[in-house]
């Protein structure tokens, strides 16, 4: 069955940097559009970054210039560079695998927590 599993949370101190890691199986990982979403406690689910089949990305405002999503098919894994943090982009990162309008599938999540 499909699996995401992601890596490379932890503790940073503001204007840090950390690398998530989401490596797949069980699928063909180059047919998906892959994402990374976070959810805050008490707030929604939302996505960060988000990168397609053909290499396009895009990001919410809020990861604009400070994060990078890329992808290597080969190793079936999509990571998320995340680079001058802030205690705002403390919660849990989430992967998630979208093909066509089949229902997406996710990862179990990984903690960044931001603090001095």
């Amino acid at each position: 069955q499909v699996r995401l599993v992601e890596s490379g949370g932890g503790l940073a101190q503001p204007g840090g940097s950390l690398r998530l890691s989401c490596e797949a199986s069980g699928m063909i990982f180059s047919i998906y559009a892959m994402g990374w979403y976070r959810q805050a406690p008490g707030k929604q689910r939302e996505l960060v970054a988000a990168i397609s089949t053909g290499g396009s990305t895009n990001y919410a405002d809020s990861a604009k210039g400070r994060f990078t999503i890329s992808r290597d098919n080969a190793k079936n894994t999509v990571y998320l560079q995340m680079n001058s943090l802030k205690p705002e982009d403390t919660a849990v990162y989430y992967c998630n695998a979208q093909w066509a309008r089949t229902p997406s599938y996710w990862g179990q999540g990984t903690q960044v927590t931001v603090s001095s």
